[in-house]
C-alpha cells in the first residue's frame, strides 16, 4: 500500500513527464461523443416496481458505443424481466467530476428514486482532486441522494484500474493507478459502514479488446458485463 506522501513525492519525480504525457495523451486520444438515444423512460409493467436513477460521467453517459441501448443503463434495463416496472433516469455528463455531480443535482428539483447507481471518479483523479477532497464530495454526494431524491439503496462504482488503460503509457498510466487506488481505499472502508450503501468493486475481465477505440472508455461488451453486475445487485436488493 503506497502512502499518500510517497505518491505526493512520486508526483513531484515525474511531474515532467506526466505533464508532458498527459498533453500527448489529449491530443492523440480521439474524442467521442455520448451515446445517443433516450436517457428517461418507463420500461414494462410487472408487479415490482423500481425508479432507478443513474449518475456520472462520460463513462456513464455511453462514449464509446453508438446508442443508450448498448451503454451502462441500456444493459442494466435490458437484464429486468417481466415482473419488473422500472422508472428510470440517467443523468451523466463527459468530464463530470463528483463535485461537478452535486452541483448540478442540487439545481434540480425533488424526486423519488429507489435506488441510484454512480459512475465518478476518473475527472477526478485527472483534475488531481485530493483523497480528502474527493470522500467529502462522495459523502455530500451520497446525503444529497437519500434526502433529495429518497434513495433507499446506493451501489457506488469504484474508480475503474486507470492502470490498465490502453489510451494511458507507462508512468502516466502507473501514477493514475495508484491515484485511483487511494480513492477507492477510504472509499470502500466508509461505504461498509453505511448500511443503504453498497461499494461496486471493479472485478470485471480488463481487456484491450473490451474497451473504445479511444482506449479509455468501455466498449459494448465491458457495459454489458458491468450492466449485469450491477441489476444483479439490485436484484438482490428486491428479493430481501
Amino acid at each position: 500500500m503506497i502512502k499518500e506522501r510517497m505518491l505526493w513525492l512520486l508526483k513531484i519525480i515525474l511531474a515532467p513527464v506526466l505533464i508532458y504525457q498527459g498533453k500527448q495523451v489529449r491530443k492523440n486520444t480521439p474524442r467521442l461523443p455520448e451515446a445517443a438515444g433516450l436517457r428517461k423512460g418507463i420500461q414494462g409493467n410487472g408487479v415490482k416496481q423500481v425508479r432507478l436513477l443513474i449518475l456520472g460521467d462520460s463513462a456513464a453517459a455511453g462514449v464509446g458505443v453508438d446508442d443508450q441501448a448498448r451503454a451502462l443503463s441500456g444493459q442494466i434495463l435490458v437484464c429486468f424481466g417481466k415482473e419488473f416496472r422500472v422508472e428510470w433516469e440517467l443523468i451523466a455528463k463527459t468530464g463530470a467530476t463528483t463535485a461537478d455531480t452535486v452541483t448540478h443535482m442540487q439545481s434540480l428539483p425533488s424526486a423519488t428514486f429507489d435506488v441510484a447507481v454512480t459512475s465518478l471518479g476518473v475527472n477526478d483523479v485527472k483534475a488531481g482532486v485530493t483523497k480528502d477532497q474527493w470522500m467529502a464530495s462522495q459523502k455530500k454526494l451520497v446525503c444529497l441522494l437519500r434526502e433529495k431524491f429518497k434513495i433507499k439503496k446506493l451501489l457506488i462504482s469504484a474508480v475503474p484500474p486507470m492502470e490498465m488503460f490502453p489510451a494511458l503509457p507507462w508512468p502516466l498510466g502507473f501514477y493514475l493507478g495508484l491515484c485511483s487506488s487511494q480513492m477507492n481505499r477510504p472509499m470502500g472502508a466508509w461505504l461498509a459502514t453505511q448500511a443503504d450503501c453498497e461499494f461496486l468493486k471493479f472485478n470485471l475481465p480488463f481487456d484491450e479488446k473490451l474497451m473504445a477505440e479511444d482506449g479509455f472508455h468501455p466498449g459494448p461488451k465491458l457495459h454489458t458485463l458491468w450492466g449485469r453486475q450491477i441489476f444483479e445487485q439490485i436484484n438482490r436488493h428486491f428479493r430481501t
